[in-house]
């Protein structure tokens, strides 16, 4: 308080000099931290999902719940597996993840066991029920569904920035394009444009021209019986089949051949009787249902079959 009292003096060079130090100081201490706290803003990861929500994490994500298989499938391709805490029920590759904790399904998945593994994030698609609940509690949520090609690609890079590997996502996608193309050349000439009917869901429908499993199909060069235009996996009867006469049926082993035969008029189809059927064992049916990492060994398996087959304009 003295101070205030003493007469004023000019400040001396040395003082004003001082001060204008002091002035430079703080104004380079100010743009240092306004340069950190962009560096730290930039630090961030931005993703938007497929519900169109955007999701902000502080670093990537370390401990990672998967709802879904295929992306579970896609965390381990890019070398995340070990980052995984939980998984669904129907998770069985790479086999390391069958010693994770389970917390149910996709549709019935426990809350109260995901909250407890405590998580950083958590896949899921993007109409899972526990979606809104996990993000009320706090806990960061990221919905992808691939349903085509171009999606599976998306979904890596999303998957692969959210692991803070950008690009990685992507390179790992480049490999995969490279093995359906490598496929296709495998694929026998006289199967080349010839009708596929891929059964699924126990019979009951198909993988039509818009599913990412007939785009798998197109790009090896193979027709498809069921046309986009009716979805991606339409319910199908066994009369349109029928009509169709597709040149060969690829489904599941644990359909019988002999109960397809016996459905309404599938006996008299060139298929049936020619024995052009492709039945795949579950744990290799499994991962040609699943849009992720491994559509090259689907493509493989595929050409496989056919190659089996036997020339089919003999």
């Amino acid at each position: 308080m003295t101070s205030h009292a003493l007469p004023q003096r000019q400040p001396s060079s040395t003082a004003a000099t001082a001060a204008t130090a002091v002035r430079h100081i703080a104004r380079a201490a100010a743009f240092v931290a306004l340069g950190f706290g962009s560096a730290a803003h930039a630090a961030g990861i931005r993703l938007e999902d497929d519900r169109g929500t955007t999701l902000e994490l502080q670093a990537p994500a370390k401990r990672i719940v998967s709802l879904m298989p295929s992306l579970t499938e896609t965390v381990c391709a890019l070398d995340a597996c070990d980052r995984l805490v939980g998984v669904d029920r129907h998770a069985n590759w790479p086999a390391q993840v069958k010693g994770l904790p389970q917390v149910g399904g996709m549709d019935d998945a426990n809350i109260e066991r995901i909250v407890a593994l405590k998580p950083d994030l958590v896949l899921l698609r993007p109409r899972s029920r526990v979606a809104e609940p996990l993000e009320r509690l706090g806990i960061k949520v990221l919905a992808l569904d691939a349903k085509t090609h171009a999606d599976m690609r998306r979904v890596m890079e999303t998957v692969a920035r959210a692991t803070g590997k950008p690009g990685a996502g992507e390179a790992f996608w480049r490999r995969l394009d490279a093995g359906l193309d490598a496929a296709r050349a495998r694929v026998p000439a006289g199967w080349q444009g010839r009708r596929v009917y891929f059964e699924v869901h126990g019979g009951v429908a198909a993988a039509s021209e818009s599913s990412f499993i007939g785009e798998t199909l197109g790009r090896l060069g193979l027709g498809n019986a069921v046309p986009g235009t009716l979805g991606p996996f339409p319910k199908m009867s066994p009369e349109f089949v029928v009509r169709a006469d597709p040149d060969v049926l690829m489904v599941s082993a644990l359909g019988e051949i002999s109960a397809m035969a016996a459905r309404p008029g599938w006996s008299a189809m060139s298929a049936i009787q020619r024995g052009r059927v492709c039945s795949f064992a579950s744990a290799r049916f499994d991962l040609m249902m699943r849009p992720g990492p491994r559509l090259d060994e689907a493509a493989d398996a595929i050409v496989g079959c056919l190659a089996s087959l036997g020339d089919p304009r003999r």
